[in-house]
């Protein structure tokens, strides 16, 4: 069992005293606590929780970096005329996330980009306009209805590098890269480069599929890929097999806590009809729960109880949280991963899949649900409850799934691969220490 495999017992949870100074911001003495008890007899599933709760806690401080002083300076930078009662204001309804560090409120480090994308009125004052992107995907959902299907043919080039001041002649580097997974809506899958020669690409059918590399480097350079594939949106379902693990609990996220049972279960009422009870589970998400970018998934506990709780929530928080309730109403729901690409842009996205008995998977993306219920758009909040735009790169069709070459140290993100993983012979990378980039060569809409 490697270390990625303790997270499963994260929800053992922490000892009250160090609970308490961790919620208190007292970090280095939460883990001065922690590697006491590790220093004794402990039972195994502890022990493995402990040791998760220490690298999240000592991942904290990177994910908030800003004191209040800071972060209103940033914003004022951005959006003239912002107040100090507009930044409380939106720190009290959970649209600015923070945690205490030695009793100081500090800052998430994507706090500013997280209001812009999520509140309109605020993206208009920084001068952001998304409405390209908005017009592209109503023409999509037209086509689809009158033709059936949309395709897109798309090339896309991939990378990693170590930062400087990291890379030292001979040593030892594992990395991956995500590439395109092939299914019935992804098809024509080509690599098309790869450097440096002699990467490994995982079979087609992998749950998480890369490229990854394993060399002793004598000189530092990028790790990329080139890829191409064809992304086709069906006005219908796909058929395929229900598999165990699709109903089933996986922690430490996809788990029925109480707060999941009762939620689902006042939701489906007494509808006995799957497709209705997952509608209502994605109705209720989308017309409540409000968009913010999240800290890194690593640092994050059950994720789908505390979207629960909070309404507040990302892409992949607001799909666990879909998938969650759907696998404790009895139906068979899954992870998908990977990117949203545009003409001249791309970027991390996270959606799901259910089974409807009638008519096979079916998609849902909570999150475009989201977005479009926030600007008004009723027929794209439906539109995402069964379909998808073929605007996409899936490279996971699994949650919490190992590499085909699984990394020997902790993962930069131990759920999911979006953007590319490394490690060196003695640790893993966190995201701060390597550059990824990602960029969209070609993109023809069929």
């Amino acid at each position: 069992m490697g270390c990625n495999d303790f997270f499963c017992d994260l929800n053992e949870g922490l000892p009250e005293d160090i609970r308490r100074r961790k919620l208190w911001g007292d970090l280095d003495g939460a883990v001065r606590l922690i590697d006491r008890r590790l220093a004794g007899d402990l039972p195994e599933g502890m022990r493995r929780c402990l040791t998760v709760h220490r690298e999240l806690i000592c991942r904290l401080p990177a994910d908030f970096p800003y004191t209040r002083a800071q972060a209103l300076a940033m914003t004022r930078e951005r959006i003239p005329g912002f107040t100090e009662a507009e930044f409380d204001a939106l720190t009290d309804a959970g649209q600015i996330r923070w945690i205490y560090v030695n009793g100081e409120m500090r800052y998430f480090n994507r706090f500013l980009d997280s209001i812009c994308k999520s509140l309109p009125d605020i993206a208009r004052r920084a001068g952001e306009d998304a409405s390209k992107s908005a017009e592209r995907l109503e023409r999509c959902m037209r086509r689809m209805k009158e033709e059936g299907q949309v395709s897109t043919r798309i090339r896309i080039r991939a990378s990693l590098r170590l930062h400087d001041g990291l890379f030292a002649p001979g040593m030892f580097v594992r990395a991956h890269l995500p590439i395109p997974l092939e299914s019935w809506e992804q098809s024509d899958v080509r690599i098309e480069k790869i450097f440096p020669a002699g990467g490994l690409v995982a079979p087609a059918d992998a749950p998480q599929r890369t490229v990854c590399w394993e060399e002793t480097m004598a000189e530092d350079h990028a790790f990329s890929v080139e890829y191409s594939y064809t992304r086709t949106a069906r006005y219908g379902a796909a058929e395929g097999p229900v598999e165990p693990a699709d109903t089933a609990e996986q922690a430490p996220h996809i788990v029925f806590t109480p707060t999941i049972r009762a939620l689902a279960a006042e939701l489906a009422g007494d509808v006995a009809d799957p497709l209705e009870k997952a509608r209502r589970f994605y109705d209720y998400i989308t017309l409540h729960m409000r968009y913010t970018y999240m800290p890194e998934y690593f640092s994050l506990e059950d994720i789908p109880t505390e979207c629960a709780r909070s309404m507040t929530g990302d892409c992949g928080v607001f799909a666990l949280l879909f998938i969650t309730l759907c696998r404790c109403a009895g139906i068979p729901a899954r992870w998908e991963s990977g990117m949203g690409v545009e003409p001249d842009s791309c970027g991390s996205h996270d959606w799901a899949r259910f089974y409807d008995p009638a008519q096979g998977w079916l998609f849902a993306d909570p999150s475009y649900g989201v977005s479009a219920a926030r600007i008004g758009n009723e027929e794209g909040r439906q539109f995402y409850f069964g379909y998808m735009d073929p605007y996409r790169m899936a490279a996971n069709r699994a949650f919490q799934a190992p590499f085909t070459v699984d990394k020997a140290h902790w993962r930069a993100d131990p759920y999911d691969n979006q953007s590319g993983e490394m490690e060196t012979a003695d640790r893993g990378l966190r995201y701060g220490e390597y550059e990824r980039d990602r960029q969209v060569l070609a993109w023809q809409e069929l």
